[in-house]
């Protein structure tokens, strides 16, 4: 190991105490730290063909002062200063705001080099910075660095030159050279110096090619190696059980299982074949059959003589799910049981006592699941719905409430495959990417508020012919900080509307978990036809009979959101409707609306949500599981991604990585990271 380039950072000339102090708040300690601060943008000051640029664009051109400078001031300390500059074969004019001390530095005839925005309707460039004198530059591309205190960027610039100049030979290379021959990759030491100093955007493009599968590579090695000490040292429940029984627990299924449903129930079983125990995330789009895969996969644990449990979040939906799993098994002799805490007395003792003789085959419950008087015989399957709704740690309890059970994440949120692979990297994630036969397509309409009478008039058109509907509004009540329509006040609207014909209902999140389950049971019994509500329905409800779905100020939501949303219709046989109120005044909003209408994948719709938001925000919150990256971004470099994956994933699996010493810096990487313990490694 070459410990020049981890020597202190006050090793470094111009560094002295203070410095050193205020590069400790950017986590610059060492030598390595600095040379490896890369700048997170940069300023192009490449010229430029005017013909070439586009309205409102940055840009950077050389020309001959062709007139006197002129200087005017108006309101307080402010001033307008503007002469015009002859570029090739454009006459325009230049504006410096706020600059009056230029006015003596402005000589007719004179070669000047302006950098600034294009207005191309008036012919004018709105001046922030400007160099008078022919090539006034000697680096057309700056780096910009990330700074804060009293450190600038032209000092941040400064003291990495100097520590280049200083140790810039002793950067090792951490990649193998197969890896670097494989992909026509740079050096660590030539990436380096191009991302502090490049020549020009090729280069740079290059360069940072390099740095995006280093760190792609560098992160899914944590991953793999997570994944595969993960499954050695947890000794799963190898489950045995009659495979032609499953296959004609299969075949006599109302329905035939989908393409996808066929694929990801053979990866499933396969994992609870396997010695090792399963943790795989199973994602599908509302609708698509998550429940029947989750029964395959219970019947096979119950028939190797183990038992299931499936944890989601609301009781409403256990009922569901309970209900789903007594029709799917109504042919076999399983017995099933529903926890929630409305299950209270002497059958909550009858199930409890039952499930730990082994006599319960099956419970399905809240969180309800994880109480401590919850003791299973032999639990060997733990299936979590919509598992982003539990913490790690409910999660934790459960799993642990049998000897190292098989475990299966179930989530109707479709995840982009970027994200999933990053933020579930240490899964096993299967996808059920089709939906079944005969599911009629939901007609998305984008609507403005000034058609809401229209609107109001389809609804009781449905509501004539016996069917529900959903209205969603963004907040409870009004607020002052948003202009959006609330709850309260909708409900009461519609309420005296259809006073007298049909009965509308109110749910939000200030309701207490007894009351919501009261208003959604008054829906699923059709004793409410209108379900006025904020966005808590947004997961697991199924009342077939709702065939419509009106967002209020869609444009507040994500495209994830209002596809989870609309979800809640088209569950029957009749053609159903989500109709989007939303007068978006950003360009964002729009292309959401658009977007929205135009397809109901949910896989398509959460790449472009992805796209839209960024990976920061896309679960709504800042996710802490989120890596950051210095240069590579999962949105724009998926492909390096996916190829970073496959080849960590060859090298964890190989003996060569862990024995060959051109590994031995990924290997040192992994040790650091404490994802596996290091004597593994020695």
């Amino acid at each position: 190991m070459n410990n020049i380039i981890k020597l202190p950072v006050s090793e470094i000339k111009g560094i002295g105490e203070e410095v050193t102090n205020q590069l400790a708040e950017l986590n610059i300690f060492t030598v390595e730290n600095l040379v490896e601060y890369l700048p997170y943008r940069y300023e192009d000051y490449q010229l430029r063909d005017l013909s070439e640029v586009r309205h409102d664009e940055r840009v950077t051109v050389e020309g001959q002062i062709h007139s006197q400078p002129l200087l005017t001031y108006y309101g307080k300390k402010r001033s307008r200063l503007t002469f015009r500059v002859l570029i090739g074969r454009y006459l325009i004019n230049a504006i410096c705001f706020n600059q009056a001390y230029l006015k003596s530095k402005i000589t007719l005839h004179e070669t000047v080099t302006i950098t600034g925005k294009w207005d191309q309707h008036r012919q004018t460039i709105t001046v922030n910075q400007i160099s008078v004198g022919p090539h006034a530059r000697n680096q057309t591309i700056e780096p910009v660095y990330s700074v804060k205190g009293d450190l600038t960027v032209k000092s941040m610039r400064r003291y990495i030159n100097n520590a280049l100049k200083q140790y810039g030979d002793h950067i090792e290379e951490n990649l193998p050279e197969n890896l670097l021959q494989k992909y026509k990759l740079l050096s660590k030491k030539e990436a380096i110096k191009i991302m502090h100093y490049p020549e020009n955007q090729q280069y740079l493009k290059q360069a940072r090619r390099r740095f995006v599968y280093e760190e792609f590579l560098l992160f899914q090695l944590k991953m793999q190696a997570l994944r595969k000490f993960e499954r050695e040292s947890s000794q799963g429940i190898k489950h045995n059980f009659s495979v032609k029984r499953l296959e004609e627990f299969i075949l006599n299924l109302p329905f035939p299982l989908t393409k996808a449903q066929q694929r990801v129930k053979e990866e499933i079983i396969g994992d609870l074949q396997s010695p090792y125990r399963m943790n795989r995330l199973l994602q599908g789009d509302v609708g698509s059959g998550k429940t029947v895969v989750a029964a395959i996969a219970l019947y096979a644990a119950v028939l190797s003589n183990t038992q299931g449990a499936l944890m989601v979040p609301t009781e409403i939906l256990a009922e569901q799910h309970a209900h789903s799993l007594a029709e799917l098994f109504s042919n076999t002799d399983l017995s099933i049981e529903l926890l929630t805490s409305s299950v209270k007395g002497k059958r909550r003792r009858d199930i409890l006592a039952r499930l730990q003789e082994g006599k319960v085959d099956i419970l399905v419950g809240t969180h309800a699941l994880i109480q401590e008087e919850v003791v299973f015989h032999k639990l060997g399957l733990v299936i979590t719905d919509e598992q982003h709704r539990f913490g790690v740690g409910q999660r934790k309890i459960l799993r642990e409430k049998g000897e190292n059970p098989d475990v299966l994440f179930m989530t109707a949120t479709p995840i982009p495959r970027t994200l999933a692979i990053t933020v579930f990297g240490e899964m096993d994630v299967s996808v059920i990417d089709e939906l079944p036969a005969g599911r009629k397509t939901i007609e998305t309409y984008w609507a403005k508020h000034s058609m809401l009478d229209r609107i109001i008039n389809f609804i009781e058109k449905e509501l004539a012919k016996g069917r529900q509907a959903y209205v969603i509004c963004p907040l409870i009540e009004e607020s002052d900080k948003l202009d959006v329509q609330n709850a309260i006040d909708v409900h009461s609207m519609l309420a005296a509307h259809f006073h007298g014909n049909w009965n509308v209902g109110l749910m939000h999140g200030r309701l207490t978990s007894d009351e919501k389950d009261e208003v959604m049971k008054s829906f699923s019994t059709n004793d409410v036809q209108v379900l006025v509500s904020t966005t808590v329905v947004e997961v697991g409800v199924n009342v077939p009979n709702a065939t419509i779905m009106v967002i209020y100020d869609a444009e507040r939501f994500g495209l994830s959101q209002l596809h989870q949303l609309r979800g809640r219709v088209g569950r029957g046989s009749e053609q159903s409707y989500c109709i989007l109120l939303a007068d978006p005044k950003s360009e964002v909003g729009k292309e959401r609306m658009r977007i929205m209408t135009e397809t109901n994948d949910g896989f398509v719709l959460s790449e472009k949500d992805l796209e839209l938001r960024g990976p920061g925000d896309f679960f709504g919150r800042k996710q802490s599981g989120m890596p950051e990256f210095k240069v590579a971004d999962m949105v724009h470099d998926y492909r390096a991604l996916e190829v970073a994956r496959v080849d960590a994933n060859k090298l964890i699996q190989s003996n060569q990585f862990w024995n060959d010493p051109i590994y031995s810096h990924l290997r040192e990487y992994i040790k650091q990271t404490g994802v596996i313990d290091g004597e593994k490694l020695d």
